[in-house]
């Protein structure tokens, strides 16, 4: 998942890839034209990490979220999901023993229109508040995707068995609140409530905080260990890299084919892990001014402190997306892109033609090296 704050891109290719044609074979490039050259300065050429990838030195105003079995893609004001379907006759590509099963299926391809309310009312453009607005965009998008992806797998079982099956608009919605209760209650209820029981022992707010900050980032940190173990999440973690290299590889204004793609690291400065991360930290020095009230006060800060804290998170990911070429921007940054090693994995040729198409599909709407000022008002890009 990649947060991409509002930014013109000069120079940018507009269609780096053009159209989005359906990858039949993720080995061959899509029969698109190469870009133009690219004018840039010599410090936004992509530079090799300690791992010989390549990393993208800026920002383009675009976004991305791993899907079930496909990748989805945001612009500015368009969105698209890609979809690897099942051949007939064969399950979704999952993992086996000592190997992987490739997906044979074709790749379907879907976008929809982006409507920010963002452009329409000028105080959700004010700093912070900003940030609670396009986090919760981001969230309507992202299991939209996820609601659209999963349809096109059932589809595919639908067509062998003859039953209808389809997840409705009223099941994501009870995902949507009951992912969120439990994220709060794991990351802000738990913390605040373990630590008070050992309260009086501490005997000061300092120590309180601190503890509880502790806490609720050792929890947080053992949840992605917990879910990098599970296998049934693999392919999710190889779309998402899948989606970062793709992004990267458009950042740097080189052509969209799997193989370029490929030789751009699996990390990004604006994913979602990073920003989570961000969250627990900001949320230590959001809490200590509160010191220690009563334990429904404690409770009742936690939960109404989640929107300002998500706020905040948001502008200090903006800034550091921005200035991601300074060095002590990269080292405060740093943390962040290794917690990406539990998240993303290395995706294959399929993987990363799946995560063009999607890419593709949105540059074929718009075109965000061309932006004007307008197009850019309210822009937040979160996904």
């Amino acid at each position: 998942m990649s947060w991409t704050p509002a930014a013109r891109v000069p120079g940018t290719p507009a269609e780096p890839g053009g159209a989005a044609p359906a990858v039949a074979d993720a080995g061959q490039a899509p029969a698109t034209a190469d870009p133009p050259a690219l004018a840039r300065a010599p410090e936004w050429a992509p530079r090799a990490d300690g791992d010989g990838y390549l990393s993208a030195q800026r920002d383009a105003p675009l976004g991305g979220q791993a899907v079930i079995e496909g990748v989805m893609m945001r612009g500015v004001r368009n969105w698209a999901v890609a979809v690897r379907k099942p051949s007939p006759g064969q399950q979704p590509a999952r993992e086996q023993e000592g190997s992987r099963e490739p997906p044979r299926g074709e790749i379907e391809v879907r976008s929809f229109p982006l409507r920010s309310a963002q452009r329409r009312h000028r105080v959700l453009r004010l700093p912070i508040v900003r940030g609670v607005v396009a986090l919760g965009g981001s969230l309507a998008i992202g299991f939209r995707a996820l609601e659209v992806s999963a349809n096109a797998q059932l589809a595919v079982a639908e067509q062998e068995d003859g039953q209808e099956q389809e997840i409705t608009r009223g099941m994501w919605a009870g995902t949507v609140v009951v992912a969120l209760g439990l994220a709060v209650v794991l990351f802000f209820l738990i913390p605040v409530g373990l630590t008070s029981l050992i309260k009086h022992q501490l005997g000061s707010s300092l120590l309180f905080w601190l503890v509880e900050g502790g806490v609720r980032t050792g929890i947080f940190l053992g949840y992605l260990v917990l879910l990098s173990r599970v296998r049934d999440l693999r392919r999710v973690f190889e779309y998402h890299g899948a989606e970062h290299k793709t992004i990267s590889c458009y950042e740097a204004g080189i052509a969209l084919t799997p193989v370029n793609c490929s030789r751009f690291s699996r990390l990004h400065p604006r994913c979602g892990t990073s920003f989570l991360l961000v969250v627990m930290i900001v949320a230590i020095f959001v809490f200590a001014p509160i010191g220690l009230p009563a334990w429904y006060w404690l409770f009742a800060t936690r939960i109404l402190g989640v929107p300002l804290i998500a706020g905040i998170s948001f502008e200090l990911i903006k800034f550091a997306g921005k200035n991601r070429r300074r060095g002590w921007v990269r080292a405060l940054m740093w943390p962040g892109m290794k917690l990406q090693l539990l998240t993303t994995r290395e995706p294959d040729l399929d993987e990363l033609a799946v995560a063009i198409s999607a890419l593709q599909a949105v540059l074929a709407l718009e075109k965000p090296g061309e932006l004007s000022a307008e197009d850019l008002v309210g822009l937040e890009v979160v996904a």
